[in-house]
């Protein structure tokens, strides 16, 4: 997501991200991309080229509801708050959801 936003969001604060991300609850699902990069260095591409369908599924809802935030003008550590609930709630509803490992 903070890739995302420095991309898409000029208002953009690296320092207010950082310091959200390490107070929100769990995050057995966060990992960025360069600490992607760092743990992979011989795999060509990027951290989506590698995801599984349950993890482009969240990721695809996430950007969506970021950008509907956005619109909503909801601050940087709202959106950054609610995007993390969410995501936990999605994934743990993915990874149980028997029809999604169908499609792997």
């Amino acid at each position: 997501m903070g890739i995302w936003e420095q991309l898409h969001n000029l208002n953009f604060n690296v320092t207010e991200f950082r310091n959200i991300k390490n107070e929100s609850g769990s995050n057995g699902y966060i990992l960025s991309s360069k600490q992607w990069r760092e743990k992979n260095k011989n795999k060509a591409g990027n951290i989506r080229d590698y995801a599984d369908v349950r993890q482009l599924v969240c990721l695809a809802n996430l950007e969506s509801l970021n950008a509907e935030f956005i619109r909503q003008k909801l601050s940087q550590s709202k959106r950054l708050k609610k995007l993390n609930q969410i995501a936990i709630i999605q994934m743990r509803s993915l990874i149980g959801n028997k029809s999604v490992k169908k499609l792997r």
